[in-house]
């Protein structure tokens, strides 16, 4: 990984997916190591962002670099009509890595194709986001033991959920099986669903959210997201579609845990928080050690 950009989670081979997760369990065990002193990374958020950018400055604090940046587009040079491939190569000669998020789907592959550093994904729109997927391959092997041959059922946004497209990338090559649970607008995308029948790999759609938990390993909730949708109408129509409550959870697996890959605005009830299978706090708190360890390896600090 080193000097390459993380752009997409298919960026990594499967070997390499495991070199982050090891080194990221490395990294909570021992969290303050000084190997980026004198490495300054840039955080280019053009939309808002709280956990993907925090834990990214915690993670960078933590091994002893310094972080420049910013955390919304209106208050950087884009405001005055500057290309986002002139505010890169800008950038660039200021840091030695880049973290950008920017709502258009492929800004990440174009900023990596013309910056002489790095560039990490953060979230390009409805794509991907490959380091928030790494946190939950993270979280998932934290409570399942594994990641092979787990069931996912996966349950709100999922046509414009950039996590959830990331994550069905990762967890298909391990030979995962899918439960798709959504509004008929906000279906997971053909492309999606053609790649694992390409690989084989079974999946279900279904409308119902607590008949269809019952035998699921990850149950991975998502926020439907206002800021991708055109029409307020067509948001108020399905922002409550799905409500996880505690009594949802009596008669699932004793190992399954809930995820989320957070903000939520009410798809998980606050009474589920108390139950051990919410694990979408603890997720968040993963995040800094899988950052620390994609930095790391990035950046040849660690091999």
């Amino acid at each position: 990984m080193k000097n390459r950009s993380l752009v997409a989670i298919n960026d990594l081979s499967r070997d390499e997916i495991f070199r982050v997760l090891d080194l990221a369990e490395e990294f909570e065990k021992n969290p303050i190591q000084r190997i980026m002193e004198g490495k300054v990374v840039a955080t280019l958020f053009f939309e808002p962002s709280t956990r993907t950018r925090l834990s990214f400055e915690s993670a960078v604090n933590k091994l002893g670099g310094r972080v420049i940046g910013f955390s919304e587009a209106s208050t950087s040079s884009v405001s005055k009509g500057e290309t986002l491939k002139d505010t890169i190569l800008t950038v660039a000669n200021y840091s030695d890595l880049i973290v950008m998020r920017h709502p258009v789907e492929g800004s990440a592959r174009y900023a990596s194709e013309v910056s002489p550093v790095p560039i990490v994904n953060a979230g390009d729109g409805a794509n991907q986001h490959p380091t928030q997927t790494l946190l939950d391959l993270y979280s998932i092997r934290k409570t399942q033991g594994k990641l092979d041959n787990l069931k996912i059922v996966m349950v709100g946004d999922l046509k414009y959920g950039r996590t959830v497209h990331s994550l069905l990338m990762a967890m298909s090559q391990f030979n995962a099986s899918f439960t798709f649970i959504s509004p008929a607008e906000l279906r997971m995308p053909l492309e999606y669903k053609m790649y694992l029948d390409e690989l084989g790999l079974n999946y279900e759609e279904h409308t119902d959210l607590a008949e269809n938990i019952k035998d699921a390993d990850i149950v991975y909730m998502t926020r439907v997201q206002r800021e991708r949708f055109s029409d307020p109408m067509e948001y108020e129509k399905v922002k409550n579609a799905y409500i996880l409550k505690n009594y949802m959870l009596e008669g699932t697996k004793p190992n399954m845990r809930v995820l989320h890959p957070l903000p939520r605005v009410n798809e998980i009830n606050t009474d589920v928080d108390e139950s051990p299978m919410a694990y979408y706090f603890t997720q968040a708190l993963n995040g800094v050690y899988t950052r620390m360890a994609i930095m790391a390896l990035i950046l040849g600090l660690k091999k």
